[in-house]
């Protein structure tokens, strides 16, 4: 039975999926947009840290007033109507929730509400990506140990690209590369949130409009998010990760398969089994043609004469060899995909992407010059920048591990690093342990890093 049938089975049975959302800013309020057009949900409650500002947000997303007005989740699930107020653990402890969706942003305190989540036997999607790329593979091992899922958010382009390397597989096809697109230019990845909407493509009138925030849409546009997204990628799905961090080869859609062949056969990857972001820029920044900047792909490799035969007759757009092949999604809809993910972790029992092994990490980098006693300002910001390196690589950053992105946030700087260098937690000045820096931890010291 298809996930929407039972969706509709559900909803006339009256019993619908039971979701809490743990932050309702941009991705959250994409989710919620679709909630009252998706049968057999009910969004519960709504935990935010500001309640007023989550209300002006399902109001723009459309929500009647009253469809928010439950006072307590008791009443809530009393009459189909949303509780919306600050408190995420009375949320998360709810007997009644069967789901929770974490789209604060806020890596740190994500893997909190994670862990509570877990702890009180709920399943979790997991938006807050930056969470996942540095401690991902003990968040599913908690998950597994608790007996709940913990799954990437579809829509997302973790989750996307997850979907295509396992369709790859499951019909028994090779996956040589996968990842997503990107607008891209290597002085990117000095942009900080005051040069991002230029460089990005929109205006402050846009970016105003959407209500989007410029830090977080900066962590897009200078290397950060590419690099955690991919991190997510390998780490679910066991690709290789470029030696030398991504390279962002500018292709169109007609060229993908023929960059991402290994070196060798005239591509870009250093071996076959990789992850990397194609650039939608040529290096002197005119725009790309049909390009892939919003999209996903994966590209596989025809072994056998008969299996490349068939990609010719069924005029599969192929490398000049006929060889590799790549399917993709031009598009993604971010958050208006969540669902997805709900649906499938609570009735078919499978998350949409969750860490297997740790193969990848992504290590802060200095984007300036930076003195002894500053604050780093985590992604998106003025201070560091992600770069994506091998886990062991990372953990073995000159003897001192590499400081990984997500922490990079409000720590304070021991010692200057110079412009392009990535940090160690020995650069920096952690502070107050939190659950998050406790889990990474006891990830670096007993979780191998797969080769």
């Amino acid at each position: 039975m298809s996930l929407h049938q039972q969706l509709l089975e559900r909803q006339a049975q009256g019993r619908p999926i039971r979701v809490g959302v743990i932050g309702a800013g941009k991705f959250g309020s994409m989710f919620l947009a679709q909630v009252p057009r998706t049968p057999g949900v009910h969004v519960v409650g709504i935990a935010d840290l500001d309640p007023g500002a989550a209300r002006r947000n399902l109001a723009r997303v459309g929500w009647a007033a009253e469809r928010a007005a439950a006072p307590s989740l008791d009443a809530a699930l009393a009459d189909g109507r949303t509780h919306v107020g600050d408190d995420w653990r009375a949320l998360v402890r709810h007997p009644a929730v069967d789901v929770v969706v974490e789209s604060t942003g806020a890596p740190v305190h994500a893997v909190e509400h994670v862990l509570e989540a877990f702890a009180h036997g709920k399943h979790v999607v997991n938006v807050t990506v930056e969470a996942d790329a540095f401690c991902g593979p003990m968040l599913a091992r908690r998950a597994a140990a608790a007996g709940v899922l913990y799954s990437l958010a579809f829509g997302d382009q973790p989750a996307l690209i997850c979907d295509l390397v396992d369709w790859a597989r499951t019909c028994g096809f090779p996956v040589v590369a996968a990842g997503r697109g990107h607008k891209w230019l290597p002085h990117f990845a000095q942009s900080t949130p005051d040069t991002v909407w230029g460089h990005y493509g929109l205006t402050p009138e846009q970016a105003a409009r959407g209500g989007l925030n410029p830090k977080m849409f900066n962590s897009f546009l200078d290397g950060s998010k590419p690099a955690i997204e991919s991190t997510a990628v390998a780490n679910a799905t066991g690709l290789d990760v470029p030696s030398g961090g991504l390279s962002y080869p500018p292709a169109s859609v007609a060229d993908i398969p023929f960059v991402t062949r290994p070196r060798s056969e005239g591509g870009v990857l250093e071996r076959k089994g990789m992850v990397e972001v194609i650039s939608s820029l040529e290096p002197d920044g005119r725009a790309i043609p049909y390009d892939i900047r919003m999209g996903v792909w994966v590209t596989v490799e025809g072994e056998t004469d008969y299996v490349r035969h068939c990609f010719e007759e069924y005029n599969a757009h192929t490398d000049p060899s006929g060889r590799y092949f790549t399917l993709y999604k031009r598009w993604h809809l971010i958050g208006l995909e969540v669902g997805y993910s709900v649906a499938s972790v609570v009735l078919r029992r499978e998350p949409t992407g969750v860490a297997r092994q740790w193969k990848a990490d992504v290590v802060a980098t200095a984007k300036r010059d930076l003195r002894a006693g500053e604050l780093l300002d985590g992604e998106g910001g003025y201070t560091v920048v992600g770069t994506l390196q091998p886990a062991a690589a990372s953990l073995g950053l000159r003897g001192e591990g590499g400081l990984p992105l997500g922490l990079a946030h409000g720590v304070k700087l021991l010692r200057p690093v110079a412009r392009g260098q990535l940090l160690t937690w020995r650069d920096v000045e952690v502070g107050e342990r939190s659950a998050a820096i406790s889990l990474r931890q006891e990830m670096e010291r007993t979780l191998p890093t797969a080769g």
